[in-house]
């Protein structure tokens, strides 16, 4: 059991650390993200980021919306691991 915790917790600091790249190419107006690895960044990390930028719009230049998706990332982690933890089987 402790093995699966750890693998789905991996998998959650993965995914968070995948949102982190994409918000800071983002800032690269060079990045081709049409080319190779950076559209499949781009289309791994949009279908869950595109969740929150329907309710969040960005003010002017700025996209606030993967803030909130990281917290929300991280709150959901948070509650997954402490349950199984807490799964008496």
């Amino acid at each position: 059991m402790i093995g699966i915790i750890h693998g789905i917790n991996n998998i959650f600091n993965l995914y968070f650390f995948l949102i982190i790249l994409r918000i800071f190419l983002s800032w690269i107006p060079s990045i081709r993200w049409e080319n190779q690895p950076w559209n499949t960044l781009r289309e791994v990390t949009d279908i869950y980021l595109n969740l929150f930028r329907r309710w969040i719009p960005p003010l002017g230049n700025l996209d606030f919306s993967p803030i909130v998706a990281l917290i929300v990332l991280q709150v959901v982690q948070n509650v997954i691991i402490y349950t199984l933890v807490n799964v008496r089987l």
